[in-house]
């Protein structure tokens, strides 16, 4: 995350404060047997290094006009140069603060020229090494600025990607379940069982609305989701009024999480739509929900057969996608045959909605 403004500003006084603070310790230390006064020998270190709090901005600027990266005899050059100018300004404001504040007493210069002469002499490389520091600090700054943008893009342009994925796999299933409902109606109409198929079309309203005020919607809650799943099924025993039954289990605190949209209607249909055909008698479709520490736990058991037509099955193909697509490793969907049917079992970690 870059720093604002004002956190650079601070970062850039704190620095330099703490540098002053730090030469004056050593000079005052070194200096003990002198008595000078601690108090002026403190305030004289740090003006003399808070002037580099302006002078740190404005090689800053000059650093990002004239980036030294990639480097070329010209740039270089001029940077050289600004660090020599800044640094005779520097010992110019060096003596002349040492002849305003008195920080050694006794020992301190009476003239300017000299100590000045001396001091610029001295101090020089101290003075373009702070200044190629700052200019290098500036770099590493803007380089690691420029990775976290195009790093924060990448993501963005993934998780847009990665929505996209979704949301497509969303809009197969729903033209599939459509259809799917539709052809149930017509085959009703088509027996006269009109009292029936008005029921359906009612229940397929419902089941609309629900898809689609929820298009494109990241979750819902595990109650939202089952509900909408009872909807389904009660559509299905209208069309097989003596095949089918259906029980439904949801722990209470399951209820509360949270499930991608349209997770459990496919695997409903699924159970019913193959659950009866391979059954030799009524079906039945019981499903449970439970939530086993931080899993959450969905599975939907069905009488009847494994059979190879599930392999291709559009519903569970794209809810494998989905999931692999949203949770990685974390998921998994599994189709087995257990206690003389058929169980669908998906595992997905427990989020609570909010």
């Amino acid at each position: 995350m870059p720093l604002k403004r004002a956190q650079v500003v601070g970062l850039v006084c704190a620095f330099w404060t703490v540098f002053g603070l730090v030469c004056a310790s050593q000079v005052w230390l070194s200096m003990l047997a002198h008595h000078h006064s601690l108090p002026r020998v403190v305030l004289y270190h740090l003006a003399v290094w808070d002037a580099w709090i302006g002078l740190t901005f404005g090689v800053a600027w000059l650093a990002r006009r004239l980036p030294v990266v990639p480097p070329t005899s010209r740039r270089l050059l001029i940077h050289l140069l600004t660090g020599i100018v800044i640094g005779i300004v520097h010992s110019a404001w060096w003596v002349g603060l040492e002849l305003l504040i008195v920080p050694y007493d006794v020992m301190n210069p009476k003239v300017f020229t000299t100590p000045f002469v001396m001091t610029a002499f001295y101090q020089m490389p101290l003075e373009v090494l702070l200044y190629a520091l700052v200019v290098m600090t500036v770099y590493a700054s803007d380089a690691y600025a420029a990775f976290r943008d195009r790093e924060l893009g990448a993501e963005r342009l993934e998780k847009l990607l990665a929505e996209a994925r979704l949301r497509a796999l969303e809009l197969q299933i729903q033209p599939h379940f459509l259809f799917n409902t539709l052809n149930a109606v017509s085959a009703l109409i088509h027996t006269g069982s009109h009292q029936q198929a008005l029921g359906m079309i009612g229940g397929l309203s419902d089941l609309l609305r629900y898809a689609l005020d929820r298009a494109g919607g990241p979750s819902v809650t595990v109650g939202d989701e089952v509900e909408m799943v009872r909807r389904y099924l009660e559509i299905q025993r209208i069309r097989f009024p003596d095949r089918l039954t259906f029980a439904i289990e949801v722990a209470p605190e399951a209820g509360k999480g949270t499930v991608p949209v349209l997770l459990l209607q496919p695997l409903a249909e699924n159970a019913v739509q193959h659950g009866l055909k391979t059954a030799s008698g009524p079906g039945h479709v019981d499903v449970r929900v439970a939530r086993e520490g931080d899993t959450l736990r969905i599975r939907i058991w069905n009488s009847g057969r494994l059979g190879q037509a599930r392999d291709g099955a559009i519903g569970l193909a794209n809810i494998a996608a989905r999931l692999r697509e949203l949770h990685g490793d974390r998921q998994a969907l599994e189709l087995r045959e257990e206690a003389a049917g058929v169980l669908a079992q998906v595992t997905l970690p427990w989020s609570e909605a909010v």
